[in-house]
C-alpha cells in the first residue's frame, strides 16, 4: 500500500522524524541551494562576529548611558580596595545593582591596572559569543541544518539588543547567559530523548539545585526579580514535555522548581550578609530600585492602559529588541497566526518548538505586569526568538524582508553622507573613509540584489543589517583613535593634577578617566543648570574664570 503524502513527509524530515509545521517546498529549496555551501553562512557569522570586536575600544559603541555609571562604580570600589562595600560619588546610584556586574570588571581591568575599555567589555563579549554558541547547537539539533544554526546565531547576534547591550560593559549578556540554562537543559532532555516523550521525574535534588545556581548566579548580575520569569518559564516548559500528566507530576515539579527559585534568591541575598552596610542595600536596591517599579500613584490600570510604561507596548518588546529586524519579527508572527488558524495538528508541532514559545510567551506575560515595562526586561528571552525566526526564516513573507531593505538602503546613504563629510574635513583619512564607503556600497548592493530577485531578499536583509552596523563602526572609529584624544604630553603633564571636565548625563564624565588616565577628575554641569554644582549661576567667561581659579585644569566646551 502507498503511503499518504503526508505520512512520506515525516519520515523525511530531519533528526529522527522532529519536523517544524511551518516548513514547505521554499524552505526546502533553500535547503537544497545552500547545503552544498555552508562556508557562506559560516562566513557570513565570522564577519557578524568579528564586528562585535570591532572598535570595541570607542566611546562611541552602541550603548546606554548608565553603562558609564556602573564603570564609575566598578571603579571607585577598586579603589577602595575592598569587594564590598560598592562605592560611588553620584547620589543615589551605589547599589543600584548588584555587586557581581561590578566585581566582574574589577577583575577584568585587574583593580584598576588595566582599566580600559576593551577589558572591561571584552567579559560581555564572552558571554554573548557562549550564549550564540549554545543557540546555534540547539538550532542545528532541531533542524540538522548547519544552514539553520549559523541563521540563527546571525539573526541573534543582528538583533539591536545583542549589539548595544550584549557587547558593551552592561548587565544584559551574563544575565541572559545564566538565566538560559535551565531552558538549555531543559531542551537537551527533549532532543536526547528523540521519539519518546522525556519525563523529568528523573530529575533529583542535583538537577534543580544546578538550575537554582545558574538562576541565582543570573539574578546577582541584576535582580532577584528575574527569578520570577525564569521559574514560570521553567514550570510551564517541563509540565508542556512531560509524556503523562498527573497531580504528584505537578507537584514534584513544582516543589523542585521552588527549590531552584528559593535557591537562587538565597544566593542573591549572600548581598546582604556580606555587605557591611546592609541597610543601604534594602534601602537603595530592594525599595528604591525594584520595589517602585510595581508602585505607581496614578492607579494600576490607569498606568497600564494610558501611563508612561502601557501594556500594549510591551507588546511590541521583542520587535523592538530586534531593532532593524523588526519587521522580519512581525513576519514571524504573521507565520504564526497562519498557522494557528488554519489548525496545526499537534502531531506535526514539535514539542521542542512549543519549549521555544513557552520561553518566549511566559516571559512576556510577566513583565507586562510590573507598573514600570521595558522591552529591555526581555532580552533574556530573544535566544529563544532567534531559533525560531531561523526554522521559519524561509516562511516569512518576501514583504516583511522587503521593508526590512527598505529601511536600510536610507540609514547606509546618511552614514555614507556622514563619512564623506568626515572625510572633507580630514577628521577621517582616506583610507578609514573608503572603508566606511566599501561597507555602505556592499550593503546597498545587497538590498538592490534582494529587491530585484526576489528569492534573495531574505538572506539579503541579513547583509543590509550587517552593513549599517559596519558602517557606524567604521564611521566613528576616527573619533576613537589615539590621534583624536589628548597628546602623550599633555596626559603625562595631567597626571596627579586636579582637573575639571563637563558632565551631562548621569556619569558621563567618568569617560575623562580614559582620555585623561591618572588626573583627578572633578565634574561639573556642562549646561550651566541651577540644579549642579561649581557656580552653574555665572555667565560662561565669568565660570570659566572661576574653574580656572580653582583648579589645574579645565576641559571646556
Amino acid at each position: 500500500m502507498t503511503p499518504p503524502r503526508s505520512a512520506t513527509t515525516r519520515v523525511a524530515a530531519p533528526q529522527g522524524g522532529r519536523i517544524f509545521p511551518w516548513g514547505g517546498p521554499a524552505e526546502k529549496r533553500s535547503a537544497r541551494s545552500t547545503v552544498s555551501r555552508p562556508w557562506l553562512w559560516l562566513a557570513l557569522l565570522v564577519l557578524v562576529a568579528g564586528l562585535y570586536l570591532y572598535g570595541l575600544n570607542s566611546p562611541y559603541a552602541p550603548t546606554n548611558g548608565d553603562e558609564m555609571v556602573y564603570i564609575h562604580i566598578a571603579r571607585m570600589t577598586s579603589e577602595s580596595g575592598h569587594w564590598l562595600p560598592l562605592q560611588s560619588e553620584i547620589v543615589g546610584t551605589r547599589n543600584t545593582k548588584p555587586p557581581l556586574l561590578f566585581w566582574q570588571a574589577m577583575v577584568a581591568g585587574d583593580w584598576g591596572q588595566h582599566w580600559n575599555l576593551v577589558a572591561l567589555r571584552l567579559p560581555s563579549i564572552a558571554y554573548t559569543f557562549l550564549t550564540t554558541a549554545l543557540l546555534a547547537f540547539f538550532a542545528h539539533r532541531i533542524s540538522g541544518r548547519v544552514r539553520t544554526a549559523c541563521l540563527a546565531a546571525v539573526l541573534y547576534l543582528l538583533f539591536f539588543s545583542t549589539f548595544r547591550y550584549g557587547r558593551v560593559y552592561l548587565t544584559s549578556a551574563p544575565e541572559t547567559f545564566w538565566l538560559a540554562v535551565p531552558m538549555w537543559w531543559l531542551l537537551w532532555e527533549h532532543l536526547r530523548a528523540g521519539t519518546q516523550r522525556f519525563c523529568a521525574q528523573s530529575w533529583g535534588v542535583g538537577t534543580y539545585t544546578l538550575f537554582g545556581v545558574a538562576m541565582g548566579l543570573g539574578c546577582a548580575y541584576k535582580s532577584f526579580a528575574l527569578a520570577a520569569p525564569t521559574a514560570a518559564a521553567l514550570w510551564c516548559a517541563v509540565l508542556l514535555c512531560e509524556a503523562r500528566w498527573s497531580w504528584p507530576v505537578v507537584v514534584r515539579t513544582t516543589l523542585g522548581v521552588t527549590w531552584s527559585t528559593v535557591l537562587a534568591v538565597g544566593i542573591f541575598a549572600l548581598w546582604f550578609a556580606l555587605d557591611p552596610d546592609p541597610a543601604s542595600v534594602w534601602q537603595e536596591f530592594v525599595v528604591a530600585e525594584n520595589a517602585g517599579k510595581m508602585s505607581n500613584s496614578q492607579g494600576y490600570w490607569h498606568n497600564a492602559l494610558f501611563g508612561t510604561y502601557p501594556m500594549w507596548i510591551q507588546l511590541l518588546a521583542y520587535p523592538v529588541n530586534a531593532g532593524l529586524m523588526a519587521f522580519s519579527v512581525f513576519g514571524l508572527g504573521w507565520v504564526g497566526l497562519k498557522a494557528l488558524f488554519r489548525g496545526a495538528d499537534s502531531e506535526r508541532t514539535t514539542p521542542a518548538l512549543h519549549l521555544l514559545l513557552v520561553w518566549l510567551v511566559v516571559w512576556l506575560v510577566v513583565f507586562t505586569i510590573p507598573s514600570q515595562r521595558s522591552e529591555r526586561y526581555l532580552i533574556p528571552a530573544m535566544p529563544a526568538l532567534a531559533i525560531v525566526m531561523a526554522l521559519a526564516w524561509d516562511k516569512i513573507p518576501r514583504l516583511w524582508h522587503w521593508i526590512t531593505l527598505a529601511i536600510t538602503v536610507p540609514a547606509l546613504v546618511m552614514l555614507a553622507r556622514i563619512a564623506w563629510v568626515m572625510g572633507d574635513l580630514q577628521i577621517a583619512s582616506t583610507s578609514q573613509l573608503a572603508m566606511t564607503l566599501v561597507a555602505a556600497c556592499v550593503g546597498l548592493t545587497g538590498a538592490g540584489i534582494g529587491f530585484i530577485h526576489k528569492n534573495w531578499c531574505r538572506n539579503a536583509s541579513l547583509v543590509a543589517v550587517l552593513a549599517v552596523y559596519a558602517s557606524f563602526g567604521l564611521m566613528v572609529q576616527p573619533l576613537s583613535t589615539d590621534a583624536a584624544g589628548y597628546s602623550p604630553t599633555v596626559q603625562s603633564r595631567l597626571q596627579g593634577q586636579r582637573v575639571a571636565v563637563p558632565n551631562g548625563f548621569t556619569g558621563q564624565y567618568e569617560r575623562f578617566h580614559f582620555v585623561l588616565p591618572g588626573a583627578r577628575i572633578t565634574p561639573f554641569d556642562a549646561e550651566g543648570r541651577n540644579t549642579g554644582t561649581l557656580r552653574p549661576d555665572l555667565p560662561a567667561p565669568e565660570r570659566l574664570a572661576f574653574l580656572l581659579g580653582q583648579f589645574d585644569a579645565v576641559v571646556w566646551l
